[in-house]
């Protein structure tokens, strides 16, 4: 789960660090697929009862309101490029 938190701004700031949308958008678009790993991964823990149904819950709200932004960001590169 660490990992795959750590790869959604990781993928972000490296994909924004190359040149071009292109590269920029592709790594937006790996970070969204770390998001839905960690919310998987989430989702596993609470059925495991590792996470309380609350916690996991805020969780992966969290994690899917980082994904709309990473969304949104991809439109927006989408619309200018």
């Amino acid at each position: 789960m660490r990992r795959a938190a750590v790869s959604i701004p990781s993928s972000i700031a490296e994909g924004f660090g190359r040149f071009g949308n292109n590269d920029y958008r592709q790594f937006l678009y790996i970070s969204l697929g770390s998001g839905a790993e960690l919310v998987t991964q989430l989702i596993i823990s609470e059925q495991l009862t590792y996470l309380t149904n609350k916690k996991a819950a805020n969780l992966i709200d969290e994690t899917e309101q980082i994904s709309r932004m990473i969304t949104s960001l991809i439109k927006n590169i989408n619309n200018n490029s």
